[in-house]
């Protein structure tokens, strides 16, 4: 049916609806600050600020608009619903598509199901996989010290161990937590902890509710950043109990505040302190590290809030008294919900289905879970030298696993928060000054480093930095801290002994060695464990060797330059031209015989590699692409290879093959898209002349693996590692090599995509024609040129920009051929 419209210009704001128009008449243009559109069908109005309106027009359905002076503050709301689009001369008309301002970078949700992203996130996706637990169903503010998520298993836990107060690193166990209990007035008041039956769970990013079903009590929980807040309501005629419990830490209460500590390790206290809007009639300190409050009878609610520190206990009361000053859930969690609606709408979308969105902004939320703040009120406790600094006016980020964020978190977050990825960099050299040895670090927490997994990549995150005009750190200091860890500590995987043995033998002969078969290991701190992970640590470290490369050559170290360059190229020593892999030597220089690279390496394939096999190893070379296309032969065989890959199979029963990997799931053939390693594989092609393929790829990776439910991760997804990559993929593009200021083009699942880039820059991409079907691209512009590339370059869109991807059914084999992405330059 076909609508009319009136067209009226008033001076006030007036609520919008989602109505979509047909015909628009106009009346009064001329003074006023506002347009009113109203549905004359439903008399709904709707209201855009477009400053002083100086002309309308009408013709054949489409509206043409002018005003005086700059472009209005349209709201993409009502842009994406009356199609118009401000442009920079000050005119815009229906259905033509302009670039944006980035104050214009708001949520264009208005036809869909949701009102708010916020709305879209499901935490409970991924809680449960083939092997491993991705994902749990956190509830925190972006970047706050303050995070809990249900004390059970899994989502399928029929019990609750308590109610949680704080999980100090990501995924770790609830370190302080309580329970509450309803006396019945006869028995002591010496209670075990027991566990919770409960019900009706309902958990949002920003607040938690739960019904204990066995004692009938209703729980509500909101955070704030280092305090939060539960509301607790019980059966009338009862006696309220709260039970406070803690592994190594004590407690102190006085009237209607609680206060203690639970040490996080030999050094580390996290504080908290505690009060409630009634009093206790009776405070017991029973068995162990156990303390019951009980309340009046009668007592129907019971108001419970804390603050939390890593400071002291005066530092919780006060960071309580700063953020939370009633008992009011509600007040606490409306508050935590603006200001995830704030951090989402960095980025926005339009078009896709509401699954692609629920997946989309709960990628995006996990990415804002790590690292942490510890910044408060100023000062911040170091788990590196465990003292208490001056933050200088800038925060402190701790908890962070460089090996799994480095390759895309940190990029999205540079791209949308370049602030705080500038403070993270400064927080990480800050950690190398504190700590005895000045190494970077690897998986920083709030007690210290706990130098996992192998490699030194937070080289990788301060060169790409660098590389793409990132500032507000010190460099000098950066690149030393960068070198000391690669150069003067044991590459040994999960090590933090200084460079030993086989350090030496890595610098003389550009390969970790492996182990003969039935040889046994004799070289201190190699873990029984994590082994050697040879060609994990040589591919790695070639890596790293790179960025340091670049570095250097900024800061006019160049012999540094020079020699790191060099040793970028040391995988070329473990590449068996015979297989096409890289394969494990010994110390002798020879291949491992009987190597099988889909099991080979023991549990966890770590004997040569790590977590993944060497089909996943094989591309592992992520700063010259174009030198592994050499090795393997050229761009035919190098698509061959990556096709062969996901065509073999696991050649034994899927249980034998995850009994060994059960890192490496969410498999196609021997494809992983379950571990980090994987995530720029599906990209590659773009290097060896056929994009079409990536653009398949990608999308039918996000349509097997990443949905919303509760199995939509395939695997262990850590902390914003892998979600960062859902995040690039869905919006249709990817940083392959951190460091080099480039992206790839995949193939955008939303019509439309605004990131903001700060300081009044937004970067654009639009699918014309975009859907399941159509994901291969048929003709690009960039910036109102023509592309033919399938990447471009962070300066492209550094100040704001549009990429144009028109959509089709079937690929262009020709599109993005000429010029593949760069990569490391040759050996001089």
């Amino acid at each position: 049916m076909k609508k009319n419209f009136t067209l009226t210009l008033v001076a006030s704001v007036i609520m919008m609806s989602t109505a979509a128009v047909m015909n628009v008449s106009a009346q009064d243009a001329g003074n006023p600050r506002h347009l009113i559109i109203m549905d004359e069908d439903s008399a709904e109005l709707v209201a855009v600020n477009v400053g002083t309106i100086t002309g309308v027009t009408v013709s054949g359905g489409q509206v043409g608009m002018t005003w005086d002076g700059k472009a209005p503050s349209f709201d993409y709301l009502i842009c994406s619903i009356f199609g118009f689009d401000p442009r920079a001369d000050g005119t815009a008309t229906a259905n033509e598509t302009i670039a944006s301002p980035a104050r214009n970078c708001r949520y264009a949700n208005g036809n869909q199901h949701f009102s708010e992203p916020v709305d879209c996130v499901n935490p409970y996706i991924g809680h449960i996989s083939h092997m491993l637990m991705p994902t749990y169903p956190t509830v925190y503010l972006p970047n706050s010290m303050m995070r809990v998520f249900p004390i059970r298993t899994d989502f399928t836990g029929n019990r609750l161990n308590g109610l949680p107060l704080i999980v100090t690193h990501h995924r770790s166990a609830s370190t302080l937590k309580f329970m509450p209990y309803l006396h019945s007035g006869s028995e002591p008041f010496a209670l075990p902890y027991m566990s919770l039956g409960y019900d009706r769970e309902k958990l949002t990013p920003y607040r938690y509710s739960v019904y204990l079903d066995e004692m009938d009590v209703d729980v509500d929980y909101a955070p704030s950043h280092q305090s939060a807040i539960y509301s607790l309501t019980f059966p009338p005629e009862s006696t309220p109990c709260l039970i406070f419990g803690s592994r190594r830490g004590e407690f102190k209460a006085e009237g209607h505040v609680v206060s203690g500590f639970q040490s996080v390790d030999r050094e580390t206290k996290v504080y908290f302190h505690a009060e409630t809007d009634v009093a206790p009639v009776q405070t017991v300190v029973a068995t162990g590290d156990t303390l019951v409050l009980a309340y009046p009878a009668g007592t129907a609610k019971l108001g419970l809030r804390y603050g939390v520190s890593f400071i002291s206990t005066e530092q919780a009361r006060k960071n309580l008294a700063r953020e939370i000053a009633g008992y009011d859930v509600e007040a606490v969690a409306s508050e935590g919900r603006r200001i995830w609606n704030d951090a989402l709408r960095e980025i926005t979308v339009e078009g896709g289905t509401d699954n692609e969105k629920a997946v989309f902004y709960t990628s995006l939320y996990r990415v804002y879970e790590r690292p942490v703040i510890l910044s408060e009120e100023g000062r911040y406790y170091s788990g590196f030298d465990h003292k208490v600094h001056d933050d200088e006016g800038r925060p402190f980020y701790t908890d962070d696993w460089i090996w799994d964020t480095y390759r895309a978190a940190h990029p999205l977050r540079l791209l949308i928060d370049g602030k705080a990825e500038s403070d993270i960099i400064r927080s990480y050299v800050l950690m190398a000054e504190q700590s005895e040895n000045k190494w970077m670090p690897t998986f920083p927490g709030v007690s210290g480093d706990s130098r996992g997994m192998n490699s030194n990549h937070g080289v990788a995150i301060v060169a790409d930095a660098y590389a793409k005009g990132l500032q507000g750190f010190d460099m000098e200091k950066a690149y030393e801290a960068c070198r000391a860890s690669i150069e003067e500590r044991s590459l040994i995987p999960w090590s933090d002994i200084p460079a030993g043995e086989l350090d030496e033998f890595y610098k003389k002969n550009g390969y970790f060695p492996a182990l003969k078969p039935g040889e046994a290991e004799t070289v201190r701190g190699v873990h029984s464990w994590e082994k050697r992970q040879p060609i994990a640590v040589t591919l790695g470290t070639s890596y790293d060797y790179w960025c340091l490369s670049q570095l250097a050559g900024a800061l006019g170290k160049d012999d540094d330059a020079i020699r790191f360059l060099s040793g970028s190229y040391n995988f070329r020593n473990v590449f068996n031209p015979a297989t096409g892999f890289f394969h494990p030597k010994d110390r002798d220089g020879n291949f491992i015989p009987g190597i099988d690279y889909r099991i080979s390496g023991g549990p966890g394939a770590r004997d040569y590699y790590d977590e993944n096999n060497g089909y996943i190893y094989r591309w592992d070379v992520q700063h010259n692409i174009a030198d592994l296309i050499a090795l393997i032969g050229g761009n035919e065989a190098f698509t061959d290879a990556l096709e062969d890959m996901y065509n073999t199979p696991y050649g034994m029963s899927r249980w034998e093959f995850y009994n060994t990997l059960p890192d490496h799931t969410g498999n196609v053939g021997m494809f992983s898209m379950a571990n980090e390693p994987s995530l720029h594989i599906p990209y590659l092609y773009n290097y060896a002349g056929q994009p079409w393929r990536t653009q398949k790829r990608i999308r039918n990776l996000l349509e097997q693996w990443f949905r919303n439910d509760l199995m939509g991760v395939p695997g262990d997804e850590d902390g914003g590692g892998m979600s960062a990559f859902v995040v690039f993929s869905q919006m249709g593009f990817y940083p392959v090599t951190p460091g080099s200021p480039t992206y790839n083009i995949g193939s955008p699942v939303f019509s439309r995509v605004r990131i903001d880039l700060g300081n009044d820059a937004c970067f654009e991409i639009e699918a014309v024609n975009v859907s399941a079907d159509n994901k291969y691209i048929q003709s690009a512009t960039l910036n109102n040129k023509p592309w033919n590339k399938p990447w471009f370059s962070h300066d492209d869109i550094s100040h704001g920009g549009k990429l144009r991807l028109v959509m089709g059914n079937k690929p262009n084999k020709a599109w993005g051929v000429a010029e593949p992405p760069p990569s490391a330059d040759r050996m001089k």
